[in-house]
């Protein structure tokens, strides 16, 4: 099994640019299945997660290549309704084919989604809007079992105890597209990555638009045909990217970076002292100065991502004095705190949020990742720490990030990826 191993100390500077974005490729991923034609898109991050996507679409009978960054989707003789456990326990996203499935062939079986494990996540919503479609819905044997002659418009409400969901969202438009009548959904997530499958589904026939912030009206169509999109840049990876040069007190500029996306993000890094210049597709971090404490919460788009709640808390256990990170996203997404205690960093959990006291120096230590998230976290804590740091099942990290150690490497960083056997010859 691979591993990374952190040599500490170095300050990131130079010039670096985001990929596409992961969290729009996978929904849009999904509903190539619901479209009759073939499907080319461009700005693919070469991630393990869209190579899991693209063995599950695969496995439905769809035609994938892939070419550099564009991946060619061909689901006309798709056939497949079942969507494996082997597969979909993976990652959360494949629920995503759900709505498509369902669009398209009037059924589908889908196993209940994996994923990193962040915290409580159900379905809830994803089966409350398809069932407003006109689908019956039952869980059998660890699957949903959906089957609907036609769907058929409606008005749903999307948002939940917990506010919004990204991948329901993604689930019911792309059902919406095709049923019966219009839909009107309301309480939709808010997230860039929204737009980018609305404009995709449009590309191919759709008739979406929103009419307000958190509301889609969708006139549905017989068919969708084939069409091209690019993906939209990472708007995590351009954080982690940013967080990383604050924490090693670094000048780096970010291209491709989709700054509009990043305002509560930017406004973070600004009240701990970051500098910032902003363009319309560069950042530029200058962190060659002190930071200061600061409390930060995190909420669904346009709030601070979940997704840079670890890396916010490697940053702010460096810097001086005490901050409130609070998750009210994920709750429970806290399994980073306990590693980045071994680090000498100071900081106790308590219920949805964790006090932070910055501490001078971090030490490096054998670290564990847990998540996705969190593997960015403890990267960027290691950058930062005296010392030398080994991070294993770095298969998480890979889900998210394309080679993430190579592009700081570019920036001035020494991080070595080997086998876990091969430590002793490091």
């Amino acid at each position: 099994m691979e591993m990374l191993v952190v040599n500490g100390g170095s300050t990131l500077n130079g010039r670096i640019e985001v990929g596409g974005s992961k969290n729009a490729t996978l929904p849009v991923m999904a509903a190539a299945l619901a479209v009759d034609g073939p499907v080319l898109l461009r700005n693919v991050p070469n991630l393990v997660d869209v190579h899991t996507m693209s063995q599950l679409l695969q496995s439905l009978g769809a035609d994938i290549r892939r070419q550099d960054d564009r991946l060619e989707i061909d689901a006309q003789d798709a056939d497949g309704i079942v969507a494996d456990y082997d597969l979909v326990r993976r990652m959360r996203a494949s629920i995503c084919v759900l709505g498509p499935l369902l669009a398209r062939y009037g059924s589908a079986r889908v196993s209940l989604p994996g994923g990193c494990n962040i915290g409580h996540r159900p379905i809830d919503l994803h089966l409350r809007g398809l069932t407003a479609l006109g689908a019956n819905i039952r869980i059998s044997g660890g699957y949903v079992v959906a089957e609907a002659g036609q769907l058929r418009g409606a008005e749903v409400q999307l948002d939940g105890r917990h506010g919004s969901s990204v991948t329901a969202t993604c689930n019911v438009m792309t059902a919406a597209a095709l049923a019966n009548g219009d839909s009107i959904l309301r309480g939709v997530a808010l997230e860039p990555e929204i737009d980018c499958l609305a404009d995709f589904l449009n590309a191919c026939g759709a008739d979406i638009h929103r009419a307000d912030a958190s509301t889609l009206v969708i006139r549905g169509v017989k068919q969708l045909h084939g069409s091209t999109a690019e993906m939209i840049p990472d708007r995590i990876e351009t954080a982690t990217l940013a967080i990383a040069a604050a924490l090693t007190q670094g000048t780096v500029q970010i291209d491709n970076a989709p700054v509009q996306h990043l305002d509560a993000v930017l406004a973070a890094l600004s009240r701990i002292g970051v500098n910032l210049q902003q363009q319309k597709t560069t950042l530029t971090i200058d962190a060659r100065h002190s930071l200061t404490a600061t409390d930060l919460t995190t909420a669904p788009y346009p709030g601070i991502p979940t997704d840079t709640q670890a890396q916010f808390m490697s940053l702010l256990a460096t810097v001086q004095g005490t901050s409130v990170v609070t998750d009210r996203v994920f709750p429970d997404r806290f399994m980073h705190v306990s590693e980045l205690v071994r680090m000498g960093a100071d900081i106790c959990r308590t219920g949805d949020a964790a006090v932070v006291r910055g501490v001078p120096h971090l030490s490096g230590a054998p670290l564990m990742a847990c998540d996705l998230r969190a593997s960015a976290g403890l990267l960027l804590a290691a950058l930062a720490a005296d010392g030398q740091s080994q991070i294993r099942r770095i298969y998480h990290l890979d889900r998210g990030y394309v080679r993430l150690e190579e592009k700081l490497n570019r920036l001035g960083a020494n991080i070595t990826r080997c086998e876990e056997s091969a430590l002793s010859t490091v």
